[in-house]
């Protein structure tokens, strides 16, 4: 008995691991819990769809077919005014959407986390030039430099989409990593790392980096949800992937027409209530994974 309250003391004593606090966190909020589960069914399902889906057939012209309505010549969710199916658009859109910004996260998280870092480690000239340089960057009209990129670039493709996009969104990741990098270089650790004779590259990269593992999640999570809002929103306007490329964004984007919005609703209303789903969602995971870096720091 005494073995098994000594065993329960220990174990009350262990401090959390960054695992078992997020879990904690999740099992507190029903609503974050419940918008990660919705989340992975919607991701898991589009994903496991979508390779059965001939893209080709599905965006082929069918004037017979046009807005035809849910549940007639075999198109669940009604067509379009080129006669495609609906449902179809709505699972290779997402998919597309998603995977866009899941590549634009990696890319822009992998160079602002690279930047961010070395400026906040070295400090004095380095920082000062790159500084300048986010400073320059967050001063542009981001929004309506894409556009013009998208507007001029020739043979313009959904990889070139990727490029153009990742090049400005950046240097918000770079600034937030940055201003946590230079109070964790002042740190014990990195000065005896320095002592000892370590790598500059091994105390970045394998010392500051870990210990800014919570607010790097954080904020990789709510960079998804902005990626996936700003490629929906660029395809809306018509400067996003290209026409024969399904998108939420442009099933979103018929409802432009005033006939189309109040008359053809399966056009456009699904895309927007996935939208809804998907930011809303992103959002409650992304406040819990917020408390759970937040709790972390705190347990230390």
């Amino acid at each position: 008995m005494q073995k098994i309250q000594e065993r329960t003391i220990e174990l009350e004593s262990t401090p959390a691991t960054g695992f078992k606090v997020i879990w904690r966190e999740f099992k507190k909020d029903k609503i974050a819990m419940l918008s990660l589960i919705i989340l992975l069914l919607i991701i898991i399902g589009v994903f496991i769809w979508a390779p059965f889906i001939d893209q080709e057939k599905l965006m082929e012209i069918s004037l017979l077919d046009e807005f035809a309505e849910p549940g007639t010549n075999g198109f669940l969710l009604g067509a379009d005014q080129g006669g495609s199916d609906v449902l179809g658009q709505l699972i290779i859109g997402a998919r597309n959407s998603m995977a866009i910004a899941v590549v634009i996260t990696i890319i822009t998280g992998i160079l602002g986390i690279a930047i961010g870092i070395i400026t906040g480690y070295y400090g004095g000239m380095i920082d000062n030039i790159f500084m300048r340089v986010i400073d320059f960057f967050m001063t542009l009209p981001t929004l309506m430099i894409i556009i013009v990129f998208v507007t001029i670039v020739p043979k313009y493709n959904v990889i070139t989409f990727i490029l153009i996009m990742s090049l400005f969104l950046w240097v918000g990741t770079a600034r937030l990593v940055r201003s946590k990098a230079l109070s964790e270089s002042r740190r014990d650790y990195v000065n005896a790392s320095k002592t000892m004779g370590t790598s500059d590259f091994v105390i970045m990269f394998k010392g500051i980096m870990p210990n800014l593992s919570s607010i790097l999640i954080v904020e990789m999570t709510l960079n998804f949800a902005g990626n996936v809002g700003i490629e929906t929103g660029l395809s809306f306007l018509g400067f996003g992937l290209p026409p024969t490329t399904p998108s939420l964004g442009t099933l979103v984007s018929y409802a432009s027409n005033p006939m189309v919005l109040s008359e053809k609703w399966w056009v456009w209303l699904p895309a927007s209530l996935l939208i809804l789903v998907l930011m809303l969602g992103i959002n409650y995971v992304g406040q819990a994974l917020r408390r759970s870096a937040d709790a972390k720091q705190r347990l230390g």
